[in-house]
């Protein structure tokens, strides 16, 4: 039976959504508050024509429903993302780096060749991840990243599990879940060949997904309405009206608060799960020198009160040249405490943080600050026992998004997989 489906909210989990359900051969109405599509994971128009992301993604090898999902749209993987294998390496360039092959093997070979670290941190690390393998990557409710990894050296959990863990969870280890945090690490480095793999966007991250997935929804009768907030969700015999207009079925894509205030009254219970959430920010540092390139496309940095930044993106690296030649992300994760001093204060510190991670030599011009970008509810903050909101919400209302209750933290893959079972929920078969 062909269904009227709205689906509220057009980030990548109301993409997903729509796409499945416009393939299903369902009337699709996408409705988006923001002037365009994308939600978190978007480029943002700057007054002098460059387009920035309003935070700094990337994907792994393991995100096979998201490239399943821009293949589907006719964004080819292969053209907009550079894929390069897993390579966690500071300035002075050591680090972890994963060669090619059977995932473990690879493993086991990268921590044994990881220079600085003593053999016994690196039979120490190897030791602790055959037991996570063991027990099936499976951790207590109530334990944390810090207390999982207690056992490993300072050294070890200073420039590989903390960086890590903030990377996957924009959570700090101390408050992280071990249980989310050994499900990210069991699908990206022991899934098979080529699931750790850093896949980094060559272009703004509207063009991965949201602007092709836009054409192709627009093309196959969907129709989107963006610039539009739902202000009202009311049930009806058979189905709900938002605003006055009827629809089948409604797929609540949009943010946690922003569902929970438009369910509100149907399911006080769910909305009050929803609404619950503690959120962590993420802040991007865009830096500009001009004809200046790092070794390497993604460097880890060494974070610390004087300093914010756990990685660094060489934009013009990734994407070969081009507008953001000499053009750097740095990126903030788990940035509540910087973004208490403000964003003037985060953006003079992690100028002096690059200065000080690159011999002077490295600048071709000194850098300087280009943007300051914050998502102040980046990402929900993935705690031990976190009480997540279920997908269904009422017959014929279904909730999609990062946050929704399942095993992997908010990320792009959680989105997408989101979205496609509030679809498969709604319509069975």
């Amino acid at each position: 039976m062909r269904l009227r489906v709205a689906v509220v909210g057009g980030g990548w989990a109301g993409i997903a959504a729509a796409v499945r359900a416009t393939e299903a051969g369902h009337q699709v109405t996408l409705i988006e508050m923001a002037p365009q599509l994308g939600g978190r994971a978007r480029g943002v128009e700057q007054p002098d024509g460059l387009s920035l992301d309003n935070g700094q993604h990337i994907l792994i090898g393991a995100y096979r429903d998201t490239l399943a999902l821009m293949r589907r749209v006719g964004a080819d993987p292969e053209a907009l993302l550079r894929r390069q294998p897993l390579a966690l390496v500071d300035p002075n360039g050591q680090g972890l780096r994963l060669p090619g092959g059977a995932p473990s093997l690879a493993f086991v070979r990268a921590v044994l060749g990881r220079r600085g670290w003593s053999l016994s941190e690196r039979w120490g690390l190897l030791a602790a991840a055959l037991r996570w393998r063991v027990d099936g990557f499976e951790a207590e409710a109530h334990t944390s990243v810090a207390t999982l990894t207690q056992g490993l050296s300072v050294r070890v959990r200073e420039t590989l599990i903390e960086p890590l863990c903030v990377a996957a969870l924009n959570t700090p280890a101390h408050q992280a879940s071990a249980r989310v945090f050994l499900r990210v690490l069991r699908d990206a480095l022991f899934s098979g060949p080529g699931s750790a793999d850093l896949l980094l966007p060559r272009l703004p991250l509207s063009a991965l997904l949201p602007e092709p997935a836009a054409r192709w929804l627009a093309a196959a009768g969907a129709e989107l309405r963006c610039g539009r907030r739902c202000i009202a969700l009311t049930p009806r015999p058979g189905g709900w009206d938002i605003d006055g207009e009827a629809f089948d079925a409604v797929v609540l894509a949009c943010t946690a608060p922003e569902a929970a205030r438009l369910a509100g009254s149907i399911a006080p219970a769910w909305s009050a799960r929803a609404a619950a959430f503690d959120y962590e920010p993420i802040v991007t540092v865009y830096l500009r020198s001009r004809g200046t390139r790092l070794s390497q496309p993604m460097t880890a940095l060494h974070a610390s009160k004087d300093a914010p930044a756990q990685f660094v993106f060489d934009l013009g690296a990734i994407d070969d040249g081009g507008p953001r030649d000499g053009l750097f992300a740095f990126v903030v994760s788990g940035a509540r405490g910087w973004v208490e001093r403000g964003l003037e204060a985060i953006a003079a510190a992690t100028l002096r943080q690059a200065q000080d991670a690159f011999p002077e030599a490295t600048w071709r011009e000194p850098p300087q600050v280009l943007r300051t970008l914050a998502e102040r509810r980046a990402t929900f903050l993935c705690v031990p026992v976190l009480s997540r909101p279920p997908l269904a919400i009422a017959p014929n209302l279904v909730a999609a998004g990062d946050y929704i209750d399942g095993a992997y933290p908010a990320t792009l893959e959680g989105a997408v997989r989101s979205g496609a079972a509030a679809i498969a929920a709604l319509c069975p078969g």
